[in-house]
């Protein structure tokens, strides 16, 4: 349980403020961060608050969408926030078509990971990529798997650009034993969460509380800490029903969840 970290996104209704007092009530020491609502917190009040709640930042979601037109700024602003919330990762979602080709756009996360790379390395936080399922790839990330993310990361020294492992986007993959082993001294960030059926609609919002799809967890979670993983392991689901449903219940659902399947 020392490894667990609560993604604020799988309580979106709950201001920053619960968050950091429900994790610290619910004996849980680590958060994993999004912009938005630290934003409208205050960045300064929130690393604060963190800070005197006695929590670590495993990772701030999120950065990348290189397509958009002021990605370079955003990306930049993205580093220094998570910098001075002491989060060691930003998240990348690298952004879908937006207009090219899938030459064309992944070639353009490339060039923007170089952009990047010098500015991540001055504020000391890590960039990290993460391959979406390849239903997402024309509008949210042309990266569609591990050892695609894999090939652009190590194009980059180890402490600048590295790779996220979050199953609901890479559990389906036949080459995913073998590419989280190639990913050794690369992997900065692990999400978990189940793939629920039938998907909803919204098919973003198809993730569900562990054990309640059709992800087998450990084996994954056993290659991450096999290929030498030693950082924290996020719990981070979109769905409504779990939205809708009390943050503090959530919180203690998957907190008993993590332990019952991956203790």
């Amino acid at each position: 349980m020392s490894r667990f970290s609560f993604n604020q996104a799988t309580a979106k209704y709950w201001p920053l403020a619960d968050v950091v007092a429900g994790c610290a009530s619910a004996g849980v020491t680590n958060v994993g961060l999004w912009r938005e609502p630290v934003a409208e917190y205050g960045l300064t009040r929130s690393a604060k608050l963190v800070r005197e709640a006695g929590l670590s930042v495993t990772s701030l979601c999120r950065g990348g969408f290189f397509g958009a037109d002021n990605w370079l700024d955003d990306n930049r602003a993205a580093l220094d926030e998570a910098a001075e919330l002491g989060a060691p990762a930003l998240v990348l979602v690298c952004g879908g078509l937006f207009g090219r080709t899938l030459d064309q756009a992944r070639d353009r996360v490339a060039r923007g990971l170089e952009a990047l790379a010098p500015h991540a390395l001055d504020v000391g936080v890590t960039l990290a990529v993460e391959p979406m399922h390849p239903m997402f790839c024309a509008d949210r990330c042309v990266v569609s798997t591990l050892g695609d993310a894999l090939d652009l990361a190590l194009q980059f020294p180890a402490e600048t650009v590295g790779v996220v492992v979050d199953t609901y986007h890479v559990w389906w993959d036949p080459q995913l034993a073998a590419q989280i082993e190639r990913a050794r001294g690369r992997i900065v960030s692990v999400q978990l969460c189940d793939w629920v059926i039938p998907l909803p609609a919204d098919t973003l919002l198809g993730r569900g509380h562990l054990g309640d799809g059709v992800i087998d967890f450990p084996p994954v979670v056993a290659g991450v800490l096999s290929a030498g993983y030693t950082g924290f392991v996020e719990i981070e689901i979109f769905n409504q029903d779990v939205w809708d449903a009390p943050a503090d219940q959530t919180a203690a659902t998957i907190r008993q969840r993590f332990a019952s399947l991956l203790a």
